[in-house]
């Protein structure tokens, strides 16, 4: 049965487009210019922040650029330090350095990989200005927890909900947890835009100043090209939009797909002595943007060799993220040996975790050959 799927790669992750898509960006391509210029981008704006249950929604180029504004928002800057946790990528930290800020790595939770609430509380300071809790692949933190350690000590939360749109915590949606969330539609996400991002809040002076920052500082006033300070360009294009749209239009069918792929994946894996998948919390919704195995190290295989064992197959994965704190890029802080020292999670976890194949065009039989090829390996070693 397996024969086919041996001789083509399985890509690690892609999208799901339809003729909806197609028709909503070529009426962009063809339309929106001149007075509708912007029709496409007031639509998704409007119709994310309605499905959120948010006031405000600002389509960007990416979540990286939506957390940069978020912090600028928020006015953190040098002195300042900012919350997160030691399992993510790096583009939900290197905001906090755009702006001069620290940034401070918190353990993760054993079960849902996402910030520890313990571990955020313990590394609060008088310097910490925000908090920028994960959800990390689809699952949720504890956000009830979170939120009151936040509340508690004046601390705003940004929630990075860039690879969880659609999951769910006690009824609300993802990014809808904190002051302000965050999405990413880069190409391996859920719902896609090919790249760009979302910010969304509730504040309005937070949403005002956001789109003042994203618009290189333009005056409010009837003065055209009148800019009050130096900021960004960040904006989506209409096309983009469009295809954001569609996708949003679609968007129950689009995470229905995803849990699907995910419940292929628990038959075959859940019950194996050994492998740990993406947990899904009590009272929440975890969309599973990515399909995540943890191996126990008895089997000795850490994420970099199973990985290249699994592309001898043809099956692409990914490593599950490297904490912040052992990256290059921030060799030069401070806390990075503390950080090594006190996020034991984090540490234990990351060196026998990988992501496997759950683009939208996986089916179960490719389910089955990928699973099958875990275990013949796992089963070798």
């Amino acid at each position: 049965m397996h024969e086919r799927l041996i001789m083509e790669q399985i890509p690690i992750s892609g999208p799901w487009i339809t003729q909806k898509e197609i028709d909503y960006v070529t009426d962009a391509v063809t339309n929106a210019w001149y007075g509708n210029a912007n029709i496409y981008n007031e639509r998704f704006e409007k119709a994310f922040a309605e499905y959120l249950g948010v006031e405000f929604a600002i389509s960007l180029p990416s979540c990286t650029s939506a957390i940069h504004l978020s912090l600028l928002s928020l006015d953190i800057g040098s002195g300042d330090e900012v919350i997160v946790p030691d399992i993510t990528w790096i583009a939900s930290s290197a905001p906090i350095s755009y702006v001069g800020a620290t940034p401070v790595f918190a353990d993760v939770d054993e079960k849902t990989w996402c910030l520890s609430a313990e571990s955020f509380e313990q590394l609060i300071s008088p310097k910490t200005k925000a908090v920028i809790p994960v959800d990390l692949y689809g699952g949720i933190p504890d956000m009830d927890s979170i939120c009151e350690i936040a509340q508690r000590h004046g601390i705003a939360m940004i929630e990075d909900a860039a690879e969880a749109i659609g999951s769910e915590y006690k009824g609300r949606r993802a990014g809808s947890l904190g002051d302000i969330g965050v999405f990413s539609f880069h190409g391996s996400k859920t719902l896609t835009t090919g790249e760009g991002g979302m910010l969304v809040t509730n504040r309005e002076d937070v949403y005002r100043r956001c789109l003042f920052l994203r618009d290189h500082g333009r005056s409010l006033c009837n003065k055209m090209f009148w800019n009050t300070e130096v900021a960004y360009k960040y904006k989506m294009s209409s096309m983009q939009a469009a295809l954001g749209l569609a996708q949003l239009e679609r968007i129950d069918e689009l995470v229905e797909r995803k849990r699907q792929i995910f419940a292929w994946y628990e038959k075959e894996l859940g019950n194996i002595q050994g492998i740990t998948l993406n947990y899904e919390a009590p009272n929440t919704k975890n969309t599973y943007w990515m399909v995540t195995v943890v191996t126990d190290e008895n089997f000795g295989l850490k994420k970099e060799e199973l990985m290249a064992l699994m592309l001898e197959k043809n099956i692409d994965c990914r490593p599950f993220f490297y904490p912040l704190s052992s990256i290059p890029a921030y060799q030069d802080l401070e806390q990075v040996k503390q950080a090594r020292q006190r996020n034991k999670n984090a540490y234990k976890i990351s060196p026998y975790g990988i992501n496997l194949p759950c683009g939208m065009n996986m089916t179960e039989e490719k389910v089955d050959y990928v699973c099958e090829v875990l275990k013949s390996i796992l089963l070798i070693k």
